[in-house]
């Protein structure tokens, strides 16, 4: 069983039958901005605040948070990928990920 530590931003999820952590890095976070087209960590979060997130965001989001947890993966990779769920599955996990980073949902904030 992989073990994630919330308190470091990780979450752990199951992709394509294998538990794999995922993080939103410093990396990975400057990553979405480039591919959001937005200037900073703030307007990125306003921008997942809305609640409305494409396949291809939920791709994106997923993709940077698996290369986070160190996987070697493409976003076309992830695009192929599968979970319980389905697209409802993908959802779960990148607004999971998306709460743990930015610190929301459960009260705390990610340490530095």
């Amino acid at each position: 069983m992989t073990m994630a530590n919330r308190r470091r931003g990780e979450i752990a999820a199951t992709i394509d039958g294998q538990e794999r952590v995922l993080c939103l890095t410093l990396g990975a976070l400057a990553e979405l901005e480039a591919a959001f087209e937005v200037e900073d960590l703030a307007a990125l979060a306003q921008r997942f605040s809305t609640g409305r997130l494409s396949a291809r965001d939920l791709t994106r989001v997923v993709a940077a948070g698996l290369r986070g947890g160190g996987a070697a993966v493409s976003d076309g990779d992830v695009a192929t990928m599968t979970t319980e769920g389905g697209i409802a599955g993908f959802a779960a996990i990148a607004v999971d990920l998306l709460k743990v980073t930015f610190g929301a949902g459960d009260g705390t904030r990610p340490d530095p």
